[in-house]
């Protein structure tokens, strides 16, 4: 994974520096609510990182929720009338539908970013 993501008990974080109090951040992705952390340093982020991730989980079974995002498979996406163009004859030029061509597109980005 790309260096700005760290993966605590299975779990991927996005981290990213605060300035305004000079310390590194975490913020967990695809849970069911928020759950972020802050340390100094990439130990530290570990450390609490874990301590935040184990207080969501006791969260979730005292309130009865699922900890983790369930995706529908659908979102929309918004372009410019001109790659709106493009992406429509892309498609029909592969023999594929729009939406086939699309998610082909960002399965391909989604495997090169994420390096699965």
């Amino acid at each position: 994974m790309n260096s700005n993501f760290l993966i605590i008990d299975n779990v991927p974080a996005v981290i990213t520096y605060n300035p305004d109090i000079n310390m590194l951040r975490g913020e967990f992705i695809g849970l069911a609510g928020g759950a972020d952390f802050y340390a100094s340093d990439v130990e530290g982020l570990k450390r609490e990182g874990k301590i935040s991730l184990d207080i969501f989980f006791a969260a979730c079974r005292e309130d009865g929720v699922k900890p983790f995002h369930i995706y529908s498979g659908k979102f929309q996406v918004r372009t410019g009338s001109e790659l709106h163009e493009s992406v429509t004859l892309a498609a029909k030029k592969s023999g594929q539908s729009i939406n086939s061509w699309i998610v082909s597109a960002l399965a391909k980005e989604a495997h090169q970013v994420l390096g699965d």
